[in-house]
């Protein structure tokens, strides 16, 4: 197997490693509503789902995740691209969130959370309704 060396990827990659860990990392993520709930997909691969810690703090979802290097006795690194280390996502539901509803799964690498609407906040139609002791108003024609 030949392998070359950049010495501009790898100063790449040794910069990004060295500024990346100051903080965690951000997930890559989708948002979409879909009918009564949203639903969130966030790409974590690799990630054990036992680390996966999803909170809601009154309005505020926040999703973290570790990734733990793996390291064996005596392995001489070629390359190392993948990131470790601590991933954070939040987010502000706003109002109209059921949080008591919230659910997760883990599957392939993609964390889904279900973000049901809360019953107040779906649209509903309003009876008009006849007040008592109204009467009919007809046009009366007069020629």
């Amino acid at each position: 197997m030949a392998m070359f060396f950049d010495p501009f990827r790898e100063f790449d990659r040794m910069a990004e490693q060295l500024f990346d860990r100051q903080g965690p990392r951000l997930m890559p993520m989708d948002l979409y509503r879909d009918g009564d709930h949203y639903v969130l997909s966030a790409d974590l691969p690799g990630i054990d789902p036992g680390s996966v810690d999803i909170d809601v703090d009154g309005q505020l979802l926040t999703i973290r995740a570790e990734r733990t290097p793996r390291s064996a006795e005596g392995v001489k690194w070629i390359t190392r691209e993948r990131t470790t280390g601590s991933f954070l996502r939040q987010l502000n539901l706003g109002q109209g969130i059921d949080t008591a509803g919230i659910s997760a799964t883990y599957d392939n690498g993609v964390l889904s959370v279900l973000i049901p609407i809360s019953e107040k906040a779906k649209p509903r139609k309003v009876e008009v309704q006849r007040s008592v002791g109204a009467k009919d108003v007809t046009p009366e024609l007069t020629t």
